[in-house]
């Protein structure tokens, strides 16, 4: 039912549950940098699969994201699961994109110091009235959300016309795309930004494990 991994750290300060993206496993290049970077960081990260990608990774096929329910079901169980079988430490709990949504709409349910997304998905591309910020404004659980610039998801500008409530906070890696990649003309690398995003998640996990 679960197909967990765990990215251990020396002396763990924190443990983060990390969903992946509409379109891409555990096992992708992001999500394996950024658990890698931070498990050096003293953050012990749980990487899984949602069980669509399970059934895409046994059968090579591809299929659509479950419905949202069960998306948040499968996220909050296993939460569950790893409180369970695994050693006591501060818990927070996020995602790419899509997982990092479904974090966010179970948060205020599960006992955890707050929530770490890369690339919230605030509308679909080419469909910004079609918002996903109407659960944001009142949740009590802080919220990360480090966005590139001109994400597709969410431009800065989208961005500043939101009512995000006084536990979000959004940080803008300018020039970014939805991966948080710069153009090279824009002068910065990504390397330069996902180290940027790593050094922001652990500052807000390390403020707040204690």
């Amino acid at each position: 039912m679960f197909d967990i991994d765990i990215i251990k750290s020396d002396a763990p300060i924190a443990r983060l549950i990390l969903g992946h993206g509409a379109g891409a496993g555990k096992q992708s290049d992001f999500m394996q940098d950024v658990a890698h970077r931070l498990s050096a960081a003293h953050i012990e990260v749980v990487l899984f699969d949602f069980p669509y990608m399970q059934t895409i990774t046994a059968t090579g096929k591809k299929r659509p994201p479950d419905k949202a329910e069960k998306l948040q079901s499968h996220f909050k169980a296993l939460k569950q699961h790893v409180d369970d079988t695994h050693p006591a430490l501060p818990t927070f709990i996020g995602g790419k994109s899509m997982g990092g949504r479904m974090a966010t709409l179970i948060a205020d349910e599960l006992e955890i110091q707050g929530v770490v997304v890369f690339g919230y998905p605030f509308h679909p591309p080419g469909k910004p009235e079609k918002t996903r910020t109407d659960h944001l404004g009142a949740i009590t659980t802080p919220i990360c959300i480090i966005q590139g610039e001109r994400d597709t998801f969410g431009t800065k500008e989208d961005i500043q016309g939101y009512d995000l409530g006084v536990q979000v906070k959004c940080h803008i890696l300018e020039d970014g795309d939805h991966s948080l990649k710069p153009r090279k003309k824009s002068g910065f690398t990504y390397e330069h930004h996902i180290e940027q995003a790593c050094n922001i998640a652990q500052a807000f996990i390390k403020k707040r494990s204690h």
